[in-house]
């Protein structure tokens, strides 16, 4: 078994592994830091921690997120530093057995080498995503761990 916690993002729902988890977070309002990607909508302190804020609408999608009450912000850990990721709800934390993940073989994935996997379980599908593979594969991202570093 894998515990993963679930999350969604537009109409679709995708997961983390658990261990990667910190914390989930309500929306709060990031810092805003000039001359950062896009995608990178500021900086925000938990527990103390600066953390920048992703919007993962933006990355997996190319367009902003829009907050509404279920919005969250999914803090996970990279091999570098923690990232917090916009989501439009986090749903749950389950276990995925091991014989429901599928590789994904797909011209479309191997471009996006963050998805590891499909999880297929009745009445729904969940792909899998490691989100230091995720962090990782973004344009801007060292100039990203260069201010986090350098302001921690």
């Amino acid at each position: 078994m894998n515990k993963a916690v679930v999350f969604q993002v537009k109409n679709e729902q995708y997961a983390v592994p658990v261990e990667n988890v910190i914390s989930i977070e309500k929306m709060s309002s990031p810092t805003l830091i000039p001359q950062m990607p896009g995608y990178m909508l500021g900086v925000v302190r938990i527990r103390g921690e600066l953390v920048p804020v992703l919007d993962t609408m933006k990355i997996l999608y190319g367009c902003s997120y829009a907050e509404t009450e279920k919005t969250r912000m999914i803090v996970v850990t990279t091999e570098d530093l923690s990232v917090a990721l916009i989501v439009d709800d986090a749903k749950e934390i389950i276990d995925i057995p091991k014989d429901a993940i599928k590789q994904i073989n797909l011209l479309a994935y191997r471009q996006t080498p963050y998805f590891i996997g499909v999880a297929s379980l009745p009445e729904r599908l969940i792909t899998l995503i490691d989100p230091s593979k995720l962090f990782e594969s973004l344009d801007g991202v060292n100039e990203i761990k260069e201010h986090i570093l350098s302001h921690q």
